[in-house]
């Protein structure tokens, strides 16, 4: 990092798009004593944002997998931030498991990645009796943690307000229009000014069943239908990990199939549970896959692709930096 001369540091913060990366820009910026107005283009129920078929997940250790190293930095400052600010959050761990048939996959996502204790059959089943004799071994990522999103936007949204910010909901502003420092976060939305964005479609399916309890997510190593399933409380469960090169709506048979037959795999129990829900969202993302934060006439805050909640609460930690000190991030910071 290194400092440039302080921007307008004393200006009114205009903040456009209040999924996950704007809620926490105007977050940190109203606590930081400054002027703050969000605008969001849908109504406050939010089910047009990306944020809304999100998984939610706080792993910067288990996606580095298939991330660069920029991705474990932010989500790693983020598992910080989100301690701090939402101390409720639930930091039980991640698991990763797979069938003795998938061991070279298991064991490959053991060796790219870091942060975890390796489980013999029986440490699954302490951690997670759900599964106790399903699984000759696990990897618990210890320091991970998840949030449910529909909880946890609203809640956003509601400190932002006790901050003194203020949001302004079914609000179609242009940053052309609007005076002092202009935040863009409006993903998608955004290829206006920022063609190289594209959208990749992550599809997401709820069920119900009470005959299956877990405490963390639980991810399914597998060669060709890699599976996540997140307790949601209420004995709901959120099965996804779908990322196809697409822009339409939707949830294809296919996904679904496999969707629903990894969380088979997980636990035959599912096979019984009720479908509350079909649904996904876009991630905007560069062709990198990597976030940006592009600074001109105004300040975007772009491309966190699948890292959303895990990388939003840092990416606004630097925003607040280059505003009120210069401070410049080389790793995802461009300057005009």
């Amino acid at each position: 990092m290194y400092q440039t001369s302080k921007p307008r540091g004393d200006s009114p913060v205009t903040i456009i798009g209040a999924g996950i990366a704007g809620a926490w820009q105007a977050l940190l910026f109203a606590q930081a004593g400054h002027a703050v107005t969000l605008h969001e283009r849908s109504d406050a129920a939010m089910t047009e944002s990306t944020s809304h078929w999100a998984g939610g997940m706080l792993a910067p250790w288990c996606e580095a997998e298939t991330s660069e190293p920029a991705i474990s930095r932010l989500g790693i400052r983020s598992l910080k931030l989100w301690r701090e600010h939402f101390p409720n959050t639930p930091f039980n761990g991640s698991l990763v498991v797979a069938h003795a048939r998938d061991r070279s996959d298991f064991e490959r996502f053991a060796r790219l990645t870091s942060g975890h204790r390796r489980l013999d059959a029986a440490g699954v089943g302490e951690i997670e009796p759900s599964l106790d004799g399903r699984f000759r071994e696990g990897l618990f990522y210890p320091d991970e943690g998840h949030v449910e999103p529909r909880r946890v936007l609203p809640e956003l949204h509601a400190r932002i307000v006790k901050a003194g910010g203020k949001i302004e909901f079914n609000s179609d502003v242009d940053a052309a229009d609007v005076a002092g420092i202009v935040i863009d976060c409006r993903g998608l939305g955004a290829r206006d000014s920022e063609p190289e964005l594209r959208g990749v479609k992550g599809e997401m399916i709820v069920v119900e069943t009470d005959e299956v309890e877990l405490s963390r997510p639980v991810r399914l190593i597998h060669p060709r239908w890699p599976l996540y399933v997140i307790p949601r409380g209420d004995d709901r469960f959120m099965l996804g990990a779908t990322s196809i090169e697409a822009e339409d709506s939707g949830v294809s048979v296919r996904s679904a199939l496999e969707l629903l037959g990894a969380a088979y795999a997980v636990h035959p129990a599912f096979a019984e549970a009720r479908i509350l829900e079909f649904g996904s969202g876009l991630r905007p993302a560069y062709p990198d896959n990597l976030p940006r934060i592009s600074i001109d006439k105004k300040i975007s805050v772009n491309g966190l692709y699948r890292h959303g909640f895990l990388l939003a609460p840092a990416l606004a930690e630097l925003v607040l930096g280059y505003v009120e000190r210069g401070v410049i991030d080389n790793e995802v910071m461009q300057c005009a």
